[in-house]
């Protein structure tokens, strides 16, 4: 290893063991002697690894005295004004809502003097195709070169090795001593959570109150369709429907959820249009289009045959040839909420895990017949 990557491998473990709580606020680091002991590296290589985090707000050295970290609050304000945020959006082109919260995040990091990073621009918005895991996980390495002092991070989904990579990216940045927000969905499967911070929205309540709508429109056959490998949000959206089934005294089918594509005409006319259902719920808005289209084909008309909701109420929801009902996600509020969680939690590293969830809006349209005949 480099003279180069030696220093920067110690002041990351150095700024990991502070922001996790091993060197408290007025504690006194270990003499360079010390440093060079405990990691057997030169002197020089230990007084560029102190620089580097004395640069960053984290410690201040006392001539004749030693190295001491920093109060939070006190390494915040020392903190450059050039400090920058990482971003990691797998599907930032291809899904609307991420678009949004992105694009709020950019204008916040402006404000507050904030740098956000995607890959090697300052432009959070440039890339031209989804992002793949081999690119997520350089993106990490890259935020962890260039010294990022937080990462924003929407993990994978509809993949088979989701998980694992989720983990993985996350665990590289925790290890790096780099704060994570998880924006939307947690990386661990629905109701388990990891040691992150997560802002989104309460999607079991989401779920819930989806379905008691069309519930009290007279629906009592009902399913929800879904995409293979889907998010945890998406289990807690079903989790919320089936809960919601069971307040109103509808017993649950085993074949509940449909995980299928919606495009499918097979998929559809086996699970949906067998089964005489009377309401489908959606994953997102772009499965319920699909869906729609390909019911539209099977000449199975919607609302009069069944009711159909989608959910994060997109632009393409009211603009389809049936309206869409769905679940509105606010997405400013959503952004405003992850950057003040993670200004928090660069202030205070020892923060415990939280989950800030915000209240999904209802939006009423035609597809769920509540403005025809009953």
């Amino acid at each position: 290893m480099t003279d180069s990557l030696k220093h920067l491998a110690l002041s990351r473990q150095l700024a990991a063991e502070i922001n996790s709580g091993k060197y408290r606020p007025g504690d006194r680091l270990p003499s360079e002697a010390q440093l060079v002991k405990r990691f057997g590296v030169s002197r020089p290589t230990v007084g560029r690894a102190l620089r580097d985090l004395q640069a960053q707000g984290l410690i201040a050295r006392r001539a004749g005295s030693g190295t001491y970290v920093r109060n939070p609050r006190e390494a915040a304000a020392a903190a450059p004004a050039f400090a920058q945020l990482g971003l990691i959006v797998p599907s930032l082109r291809h899904t609307e809502i991420f678009e949004s919260i992105c694009g709020e995040l950019a204008g916040l990091a402006r404000v507050h003097d904030y740098g956000l990073l995607w890959g090697g621009t300052a432009h959070p918005l440039s890339p031209e195709t989804d992002l793949t895991i081999q690119e997520a996980e350089t993106l990490c390495d890259q935020f962890i070169e260039r010294r990022a002092v937080g990462v924003f991070f929407i993990p994978f989904e509809h993949c088979a090795d989701c998980e694992v990579a989720n983990e993985r990216i996350t665990t590289k940045l925790h290890k790096a001593g780099v704060p994570v927000v998880l924006i939307d969905r947690d990386i661990l499967p629905f109701p388990e959570r990891s040691g992150f911070d997560l802002v989104g929205i309460d999607n079991f309540a989401g779920g819930y109150g989806l379905a008691t709508h069309l519930i009290k429109l007279g629906a009592r056959r009902l399913a929800y369709v879904t995409l293979p490998s889907t998010a945890p949000t998406v289990n807690a959206r079903i989790a919320g429907a089936r809960v919601a089934m069971l307040d109103h005294g509808i017993p649950i089918p085993p074949d509940f959820v449909l995980t299928g594509d919606p495009t499918d005409e097979k998929f559809v006319r086996s699970s949906a249009v067998a089964r005489q259902l009377d309401a489908i719920l959606c994953t997102s808005d772009h499965v319920a289009a699909q869906l729609l289209q390909t019911l539209t084909r099977l000449r199975i008309r919607v609302p009069e045959q069944i009711r159909l909701a989608g959910f994060d109420d997109m632009r393409i929801a009211s603009l389809l040839t049936v309206p869409l009902t769905t679940m509105a996600q606010p997405c400013r509020d959503i952004a405003i909420v992850a950057f003040q969680a993670m200004r928090e939690r660069l202030i205070e590293p020892t923060l415990p895990a939280r989950s800030l969830q915000l209240t999904p809006r209802l939006v009423v349209r035609e597809s769920c017949g509540a403005y025809g005949p009953k």
